[in-house]
């Protein structure tokens, strides 16, 4: 396991090949076994809903381990390569117009701290999910910051081991990561909310030869 921040642009992800094993995308919302937020249900198309069935079982296992009085609530998944490439170069552009001064590669790095870059996007792959805690009644706790605050308005604190939330918000955050971990997912440090398994960072993370999963198109439904 790796201790320092390696960001979604370094070479060294890009580096890991994919074994693609053909795994289906599945939609979250059928069988009820998750709290589903309602904030993406704009998206027609549900992709947002959607998972590799690998990844959802261990979501589920990761649940199963939570405390009583506790339950996940999934809010995004999968999502296509061109909205992947449109949030990433929206982010840029914030950042260019703020630090002007900075290289094209600098824009990069610090974009892909809160947006991966869409050639190898994890959430592509409908390997990484979104998602936060909340009570029985499905009422969301609070984790230190609001999910997808960027480093600029949250002053670092949506990086996970970040120090400055309260010793409330680190407890919680510290069961998320307690039962993420042990379902199998890792982490993407510079966001508490975001998890992964099989895909390109989970492979450099866990050491593992190859990701599982590459970039997918989400299938038309038959209906």
């Amino acid at each position: 396991m790796r201790n320092e921040i390696v960001l979604m642009s370094d070479p060294e992800v890009a580096a890991v090949p994919v074994d693609e094993c053909g795994e289906r995308l599945v939609d979250v919302r059928e069988g009820g076994r998750l709290l589903v937020d309602e904030r993406k249900w704009h998206d027609e198309a549900g992709a947002f809903a959607h998972l590799r069935e690998r990844v959802l079982e261990r979501i589920v296992e990761a649940q199963e381990l939570l405390p009583a009085g506790m339950r996940l609530l999934y809010v995004e998944g999968y999502r296509p390569p061109d909205l992947q490439r449109r949030y990433f170069e929206e982010y840029a552009a914030q950042l260019r117009a703020e630090h002007p001064e900075w290289t094209a590669e600098q824009i990069r790095s610090a974009a892909s701290r809160y947006v991966s870059p869409p050639e190898i996007a994890p959430h592509s792959a409908g390997a990484a999910v979104d998602l936060t805690l909340a009570d029985d009644d499905g009422h969301e706790l609070d984790m230190g910051t609001r999910m997808n605050a960027t480093p600029e308005e949250s002053a670092g604190a949506c990086y996970t081991g970040a120090d400055t939330i309260t010793p409330e918000a680190r407890a919680r955050r510290d069961v998320l990561g307690g039962v993420l971990t042990a379902a199998g997912l890792v982490n993407y440090p510079t966001e508490w909310w975001h998890w992964s398994y099989g895909d390109r960072y989970w492979a450099l993370t866990t050491g593992a030869a190859a990701a599982r999963y590459g970039p997918k198109s989400l299938d038309r439904p038959a209906h």
